[in-house]
């Protein structure tokens, strides 16, 4: 199914992508994407790293094959050529397992490949707008995109409690307020916090 945007920025202009910020939508996907290991994978791995998809399409079998949870590999940062740390939870170990039980690999692969080679960026991006089309995600002003995957393991380390500190140093930002904008904090969501405290 090939998703055709009506939104489409105009050259030059700038659209934020946005996380999923709905849990039914992220079990609905992987449901979805239980019949085809590689897509389960990509999209389970990218929600639970926070890795660019530029970064997530350099991971090589070698790097994950013998990883238990808690575990950790280290990949080169095509943006910055810094070598960072990703640890892998259960739920990574499961769908690499999955994957790589799926047919033969070789050491040296490219975990996340097509028919014409490892995934390019524009077709991580494509595959996310299309899971995100199939929860009706992209109806209004939402828009999704390669970078959804890295901004729903903010949203929810956000939503759990983890720091905004801890979270700014996993994605690599100079400052909070990069995070914030980053993850598309909203109006709405800043005008609530007014609400909570009645003193």
């Amino acid at each position: 199914m090939r998703i055709v945007s009506n939104n489409r920025p105009k050259k030059g202009d700038l659209i934020k992508v946005l996380p999923i910020r709905e849990m039914r939508a992220i079990k609905n996907i992987r449901a979805r994407l239980a019949d085809n290991p590689r897509n389960l994978c990509l999209f389970v791995v990218g929600i639970n790293t926070a890795l660019r998809a530029s970064e997530l399409r350099l991971i090589r079998v070698s790097y994950v094959r013998y990883l238990n949870e808690g575990d950790s590999f280290e990949l080169k940062q095509p943006k910055t050529g810094r070598y960072r740390r990703v640890t892998v939870n259960q739920s990574c170990i499961e769908a690499i397992r999955r994957l790589l039980s799926s047919k033969s690999f070789d050491n040296d692969d490219y975990l996340f490949e097509g028919k014409r080679g490892v995934l390019t960026v524009p077709t991580i991006c494509r595959l996310v707008k299309e899971w995100c089309e199939g929860e009706k995600l992209l109806r209004g002003n939402g828009n999704y995109g390669s970078h959804t995957l890295r901004k729903t393991w903010g949203y929810w380390q956000r939503q759990s409690g983890t720091s905004w500190p801890l979270i700014s140093q996993a994605y690599g930002h100079a400052t909070q307020k990069q995070t914030l904008e980053y993850l598309c904090i909203q109006d709405e969501e800043i005008e609530n916090i007014y609400m909570k405290v009645s003193l």
